[in-house]
């Protein structure tokens, strides 16, 4: 059983219950669900998963203190607490999870001003440039079992998609960037007689490409350790991930350096392809810097567009 159907299962069985009979004058103001940290929330979790933070509980999203005080929010906590400690063979943790604690009662404005840097998280143009993408899949990811008064989902409806020009900026860089490990460096470190320092390069244009393809298909970055599972499910491009893993896996010697340069072109030539498919560039070649520049020309906010073409990009 994944993390998702366990907390929905167990909030039906044991939180909606409790809410309806010992909050209902709040309950229309709280918003309940898996959001946040953790493989679970993305559906990424597995049987390895549940050997750390694995619980069933879910999490009790409250409006700030001028709307519930903190008394209402210290006996919501008290019910919490009090909910039976084991369902369906699996055990609540007497302690915080590693990492803090990730469920039970949290102020909505405390979830998002950890990971948005806004309470309401209403981000400005400079947010969405400086923020990590892992953050916001967290905001968006999982899932809500009670809306409340809808303010939290109609926050992740804001949030699940970056604004057009954000999304160019950090196209362009990452394209910049997969152009100079894959298409230039690579080749250019197994001829000085690196090969540690090509397969850097290697390491690079994956990285790149796998940000690259995330935003061609409009979906945020997860977690390093979770983007090979996140980028085969995506209908643009998810079958370059085979093609990636052999990138990572094997040396740089004998008639495999040809091959793995001739992989990266593959992923190019793949990118290119969706990229004018979507409008997104007027070059016609396959050199992934000019198209970066293309990319990048389109953007409608004149000092994003002129900003460095890495602006974006970490």
């Amino acid at each position: 059983m994944q993390g998702l159907e366990l907390s929905r299962a167990y909030f039906e069985a044991y939180g909606a219950p409790m809410l309806r009979a010992q909050f209902p004058d709040w309950a229309d103001r709280l918003a309940v669900g898996l959001v946040g940290s953790g493989s679970e929330c993305l559906g990424y979790d597995d049987a390895v998963s549940q050997d750390h933070d694995f619980e069933p509980g879910f999490c009790i999203f409250l409006p700030e203190e001028d709307v519930l005080d903190r008394k209402t929010a210290f006996q919501l906590e008290r019910a919490y607490a009090k909910l039976p400690g084991e369902f369906q063979g699996f055990s609540r943790p007497k302690l915080s999870p590693v990492g803090g604690n990730r469920r039970g009662v949290i102020r909505l404005g405390d979830f998002l001003e950890a990971r948005t840097g806004r309470r309401d998280g209403s981000l400005c143009l400079a947010d969405w440039l400086r923020l990590q993408e892992q953050y916001l899949a967290e905001v968006v990811g999982g899932a809500l079992f009670w809306t409340g008064d809808g303010e939290f989902a109609a926050i992740r409806a804001r949030l699940a998609h970056q604004p057009a020009d954000v999304r160019r900026k950090k196209l362009a860089g990452r394209l910049l960037l997969m152009a100079q490990a894959g298409q230039y460096n690579y080749l250019r470190c197994v001829a000085h007689g690196e090969p540690a320092a090509a397969q850097l390069a290697v390491g690079e244009f994956v990285r790149h490409a796998i940000a690259a393809i995330f935003l061609l298909n409009e979906r945020y970055l997860p977690y390093y350790k979770w983007q090979f599972r996140a980028l085969r499910a995506l209908p643009l491009l998810g079958g370059e991930a085979e093609s990636f893993e052999l990138l990572l896996t094997t040396d740089n010697s004998g008639q495999m350096v040809q091959a793995k340069a001739d992989l990266m072109e593959q992923t190019a030539t793949a990118v290119i392809g969706v990229l004018q498919d979507q409008g997104l560039t007027e070059a016609v070649c396959g050199d992934l810097e000019r198209h970066a520049y293309s990319v990048n020309d389109q953007i409608t906010d004149p000092d994003l567009r002129n900003a460095h073409v890495l602006l974006a990009v970490d």
